[in-house]
């Protein structure tokens, strides 16, 4: 049975770096177009791993440090696994003094995560933003793209609630 998923498992691992493969086809000649690369890249696999900075340096002819470059400098793009859902809380001034702080630390709690990590089930990546934007709504916190406005402690735990339903509803569904 393990020989049969780790065939899968190669199977569906060749099947996403062959659709990167066809975006570095795609933007390989046009200057500047690695950041698209690496979004298109990320949003195929989810992150960024080392092997798959490798396959787009060798496919793109460019050297290795360049990309991890780029990656490390813009905050969007992750090396490491990420959950199904991210979780942004603003900690900008406005949102911070208005208890954002407070809302971290029930996030840390509710969900045993600390702050750039992934939940064991994979389902939040945690993340402090300094801005979304939203100063007049603080403190404010986005999931996925769906912005929250005043949340409290209180109000977290209704919020994280409709994504783990969600999940929950998912497993049953499979």
């Amino acid at each position: 049975m393990d020989n049969k998923r780790d065939a899968c498992c190669a199977a569906n691992e060749q099947a996403l770096y062959d659709q990167v493969a066809g975006v570095i086809e795609r933007y390989r000649d046009k200057p500047g177009s690695l950041i698209m690369v690496l979004h298109a890249a990320q949003e195929i696999f989810g992150y960024l791993p080392t092997k798959l900075q490798q396959f787009i340096a060798d496919g793109m002819d460019i050297p290795l440090s360049e990309v991890c470059g780029v990656i490390s400098f813009y905050s969007f793009f992750s090396t490491q696994k990420r959950g199904k859902h991210t979780i942004r809380m603003c900690q900008g001034t406005a949102c911070y003094v208005r208890g954002g702080k407070k809302v971290v630390d029930e996030i840390k709690k509710e969900l045993n995560v600390e702050v750039g990590g992934t939940t064991a089930d994979g389902q939040f990546t945690f993340e402090i933003v300094r801005c979304i934007g939203s100063c007049g709504l603080a403190p404010a916190m986005m999931v996925d793209d769906d912005v929250y406005k005043q949340v409290s402690p209180t109000k977290l735990r209704g919020i994280l609630a409709r994504y783990t339903q969600e999940a929950e509803e998912e497993g049953v569904q499979e």
